[in-house]
C-alpha cells in the first residue's frame, strides 16, 4: 500500500508526487513538506494503522529526496548566481571585517589591562621612606693628600723616562760557516770512506757546529759529491763520498757571505 498525501496543490501517492516534481509538472516550492511529514508521524502514532518497515523506509527515502530538491531551489549554488550579484555586499563585508579586527584588538588590550590590574592588586607599596636621621656622606677624595705628596707626584710625572737599551754582550757569535765546512768536509771525506754522521760529529763540542756540519752535508749531497742514507727510522745517517767527484772552488763561493 502506497502512502497517500494531501496538499493544497496535490493529492495522491507520494511516489506520484516525486515523479511530477522530477518531470517539472509541479514546482517543489509549491509543495509544503512540513504538513506531509507531520501527517505521516501522526499516522505512525495511530495504533490502528499498521505500516511495515518497507513502507516506512520508502517514505523516508522519498521525503529526503524532496527535501534535497527543495533546499537546492531555495539555496542556489554558486553557478546559479548572477555575476553581478556575487560582488554585492563585498564593500560592506570588508568594513565589517575591519571593525571585527579592531574590536578584537581592543578586546586583547582590555584583557592585558585586566591582567596588569590584577597583578598590581597583589602588590603593596612602601609607605615609609628613608629615616630622617639617615645622612649620605660622600667619600673625601682628598683625604690623606698633602702638598709634599702632590709635589712628588708632579716630579715623577715630568721626569724623563730612561731609554730602553738592548744589550747583546751575552750573545756569542760563532765564526764557523757552512761554506767553510763544505770545503773542509770535501777535503776530509774522500779519505774517510763510509762513515756515520754520529762518528763524523762526535768530536764537536757545540750544537751550532753539529748543525753547520749537517747543512754542509746537505749542500754536498745537492752538488752530487756525497750520498746520504738511513737504514731505519731515527737511525744513524750514513755518509759516502762519490768516487771521482772533485770539489770546484768556484762552486763554494756561492755559500760565502
Amino acid at each position: 500500500m502506497t502512502y497517500v498525501v494531501t496538499t493544497p496543490s496535490f493529492s495522491g501517492s507520494i511516489e506520484l508526487l516525486l515523479q511530477l516534481i522530477s518531470r517539472h509538472d509541479l514546482d517543489v516550492l509549491e509543495i509544503p513538506l512540513g504538513p506531509i511529514v507531520e501527517e505521516f508521524v501522526a499516522t505512525l502514532r495511530d495504533e490502528a494503522v499498521a505500516i511495515d518497515v518497507d513502507q516506512l523506509s520508502e517514505f523516508l527515502l522519498i521525503a529526503a529526496i524532496l527535501l534535497e530538491m527543495k533546499s537546492q531551489r531555495l539555496l542556489p549554488g554558486r553557478d546559479d548566481a548572477e555575476p553581478d550579484e556575487e560582488f554585492v555586499g563585498w564593500e560592506e563585508r570588508d568594513v565589517l571585517l575591519a571593525r571585527l579586527l579592531d574590536l578584537r584588538t581592543y578586546a586583547t588590550v582590555a584583557d592585558t589591562f585586566v591582567s596588569l590590574f590584577e597583578r598590581a592588586g597583589r602588590s603593596f607599596p612602601r609607605l615609609r621612606g628613608i629615616d630622617d636621621d639617615f645622612v649620605v656622606q660622600p667619600p673625601d677624595l682628598l683625604a690623606g693628600v698633602t702638598p709634599s705628596a702632590l709635589a712628588l707626584a708632579y716630579l715623577r710625572g715630568i721626569e724623563e723616562k730612561p731609554v730602553a737599551v738592548v744589550r747583546l754582550n751575552h750573545v756569542t757569535v760563532d765564526a764557523v760557516t757552512v761554506a767553510e765546512t763544505v770545503v773542509s768536509l770535501a777535503q776530509r771525506l774522500p779519505s774517510l770512506g763510509r762513515l756515520s754522521f754520529r762518528s763524523l760529529t762526535g768530536a764537536l763540542a757545540t750544537r751550532i757546529e753539529i748543525i753547520v756540519h749537517f747543512l754542509a752535508l746537505l749542500e754536498l749531497c745537492k752538488m752530487g759529491r756525497v750520498t746520504l742514507g738511513q737504514g731505519q727510522t731515527f737511525g744513524d745517517v750514513e755518509i759516502s763520498w762519490v768516487e771521482g767527484a772533485d770539489l770546484e772552488l768556484g762552486s763554494v763561493d756561492a755559500y760565502e757571505g
